[in-house]
This record gives structure tokens, sequence and C-alpha cells, in this order.
């Protein structure tokens, strides 16, 4: 299957240095005061051999508690559910669709930081400030040692009012994924279903 799941977030850590406490404030209100959030990316694959990143754009919403879509619309498809009880990963190309159970599938994952409360994010993750770049403020996350996942850290990069501008995913593999946000919506109304998914007559199901 394609490079194309993940999705973010994480939390507070007090520290003296006001621009980073900031950030971290930012994300703290973030996980608090999100029912919903939508937007649309740009995102870079890059493997630890390959020459040129991979690009790709689409579309994210995340309903809590635990609902969420991830759309790829260019420059293939590739659709991912989460409707609070399983994970639907469908390739239209393949006419395949994969199923997981989510509370095994999210683990210490981008999504489950997206998605969880700031208890659930200090329980899953180890959180420090990581200075200021690209005009944004860092906050990075390292999965607490032997959680069940396969990412080494995500960083998130606020900008102006503690807005989620971008976020990279650095995997145990070598590959890094750098996601850009655009039009940004916190709190939207979504409709629900959109956090459904029936697979298409005639594809391959595998998981149920």
């Amino acid at each position: 299957m394609k490079k194309g799941f993940l999705t973010f977030l994480t939390l507070l850590a007090l520290v003296p240095d006001m621009a980073h406490a900031d950030a971290l404030e930012s994300l703290k209100n973030f996980l608090a005061g999100t029912r919903s959030f939508q937007a649309e990316f740009s995102q870079s694959v890059q493997g630890v051999n390959s020459r040129a990143p991979q690009l790709s754009k689409g579309k994210m919403a995340i309903l809590k508690p635990g609902k969420f879509r991830w759309e790829i619309t260019q420059p293939y498809v590739q659709l991912i559910v989460g409707d609070g009880k399983k994970i639907w990963l469908h390739d239209p190309e393949l006419e395949q669709v994969t199923v997981k159970e989510m509370g095994q599938a999210l683990g210490a994952t981008p999504a489950a930081l997206l998605m969880g409360t700031s208890d659930d994010v200090l329980r899953q993750f180890d959180l420090t400030e990581s200075g200021k770049a690209e005009s944004l403020d860092w906050v990075e996350a390292r999965p607490k040692k032997g959680a069940d996942t396969s990412f080494e850290k995500i960083r998130l990069g606020f900008g102006t009012a503690g807005k989620l501008e971008k976020m990279e995913l650095f995997d145990n593999f070598g590959q890094t994924t750098r996601l850009q946000f655009s039009r940004q919506q916190q709190n939207p109304k979504l409709p629900p279903g959109l956090f459904t998914f029936t697979p298409p007559k005639g594809t391959d199901v595998i998981g149920e």
C-alpha cells in the first residue's frame, strides 16, 4: 500500500522561555479545546536511500472521540477512515481494503496524538520544546520507552495564534514524512457520514 497514513499532536511542559512556553500552551489549548478539526495538507515522504521525496496532497478531518478521516487526493487516491472502533484503509487502485481494530492500530502514533486528551498524550509520549525554526515554534514528542510504535519521534510546528502549521514524522526505518497544513478549521460542524466507510462492491477486504 502506498505511503500515506498519518496524522498528529502533543502537549505541555513547563519551560522558562516564553516563546516556547507559548507554543506548548497553544498545544495544550488545542488538545483541551478541540472537539473537531479539519485541514488540507501537502505531504513529502523521503526514504533513507531515495533521491527525491514522494509528494502528495489531500485533506483530513477529526471528530472526537476517536473518529478521523485522512484522504490523499493527488497524485493517487487513498482513504483512511477511523469510525471509533475500526480503521479502514482503502486503496482504490488495488481494489483492496485493510481493516484493523482501532485500539491496536493507533498506539503511540500521530493520529493518537491528535485525537487524545492531555492525559492520554502524557501517558504515551515524552514531550519537549524543540526551539524555533522556519518562523515556527516546535514541540517534539517521543513515544515512551516500550511503546508499540514504528515512530522514533514526531515534531509539530506552531505559528501565529497557536495555529498548527507543520508536522514532521521520523520512523524507525529512516523515513521522514513532512506535512504542511492549510485552511485549518477548529471545531467545525462535520457530518457523521464523513467517518463511516462501506467497502465498495468487488473490493477485497483483508483483516475483517
